[in-house]
């Protein structure tokens, strides 16, 4: 057995690794195999979860929305997997490391567990593309060992649509705030991109939403076209004294308003609902009080709808369907504003 040349290695240090040697063999093991299997552990521990992760996370960026700025993607694994479980070779982890590391969130933060979960086995098939040797059973093992989540989903409140016309017609005072809800209601849009538009999104009685800021949408071109009502456009004439940097509903120190200043406002009235509630508030009216198709409705909502292949055909955005069932709801909404304009006209 070689133990390398002079001088990188000296008489000393020749004869030290030899008694090493020699009690390995004394303990009935072959040296020669024992080394090969150091140089293995070696090169396997550079392989640790949290690299493999990082590694996984930048060639799937192109796919992810915004390449994955915001961090989405990473942040359960960030959160709830690598800080336990980062420094292990990936090789090494199996299904009861897994269940260990998840078991906390399991039932309580059920729909951030499963993402994590989901996150933890891309990498492990990463890993194995990278040609590793993983377990890639092991999340559905520790998924088996888990069991079944108890977790129920809550819906968010929603204002039934009857009582809307007077929830509506109740934010009369003006403010930022009770213009943002007015509008939100108005388009059914989410509460994220209402609260970032901009003037120059604007164009006529269209709000084009920029593909960045429509969830689920990673396609660059995949901007949102959202018809505007005449309460719609009438609320944003409303709020323009309030734009600052192109910003319609600034905040105010800097940025723009949050959700859970909108939020807030519904709490102060003494009421559960939500402003995201809204969106149920108007998918619910057009099931109930109309025959909007329902491709039509849940493309208000910016919902996608069918298949890969049934969306390769439909290139529709359905925007003079839309445009004409927006103005009904906000006649709905509207109705004693819309009268009072009639009258004075």
């Amino acid at each position: 057995m070689g133990l390398g040349g002079y001088p990188n290695i000296t008489l000393r240090d020749a004869r030290q690794m030899a008694r090493d040697k020699r009690a390995l063999v004394a303990l009935g093991l072959d040296p020669i195999k024992e080394r090969e299997k150091q140089k293995r552990d070696a090169a396997r521990n550079i392989h640790l979860l949290r690299d493999i992760a990082l590694d996984a996370f930048e060639s799937r960026k192109a796919e992810l929305k915004g390449d994955g700025v915001n961090g989405r993607w990473f942040s359960p694994l960030e959160l709830h997997v690598l800080p336990k479980l980062g420094a292990v070779p990936v090789s090494d982890i199996d299904q009861k490391d897994i269940r260990d590391t998840l078991a906390p969130i399991w039932h309580d933060k059920a729909h951030t567990a499963s993402k994590a979960l989901n996150r933890l086995s891309i990498c492990l098939r990463h890993a194995a593309a990278l040609g590793l040797e993983v377990d890639l059973q092991a999340t559905e093992k520790a998924k088996a060992l888990l069991g079944k989540q108890r977790h129920k989903t809550q819906h968010i409140p929603a204002i039934p649509w009857q009582q809307m016309p007077d929830f509506y017609q109740s934010l009369n005072g003006g403010s930022i705030t009770e213009l943002a809800m007015r509008l939100l209601i108005l388009t059914a849009v989410r509460s994220k991109p209402l609260r970032f538009i901009r003037l120059d999104e604007i164009e006529g009685d269209v709000w084009t939403i920029p593909s960045e800021a429509v969830k689920g949408r990673k396609d660059a071109t995949s901007a949102f076209r959202v018809p505007l009502s005449q309460e719609a456009l009438a609320v944003i004439e409303q709020a323009k004294p309030f734009e600052r940097d192109g910003y319609l509903f600034p905040s105010i120190r800097k940025g723009v308003i949050s959700d859970a200043t909108m939020s807030r406002f519904m709490e102060r009235r003494g009421m559960v609902e939500r402003p995201h509630g809204f969106r149920s508030s108007f998918r619910d009216w057009t099931a109930e009080a109309t025959s909007t198709p329902r491709d039509v409705a849940e493309t208000c909502l910016g919902h996608v709808s069918g298949g890969v292949v049934e969306r390769a055909y439909k290139r529709t955005d359905f925007l003079e369907q839309r445009r004409m069932l927006m103005e009904r709801w906000a006649s709905l909404n509207a109705a004693d504003n819309l009268k009072v304009i009639m009258l004075s006209v």
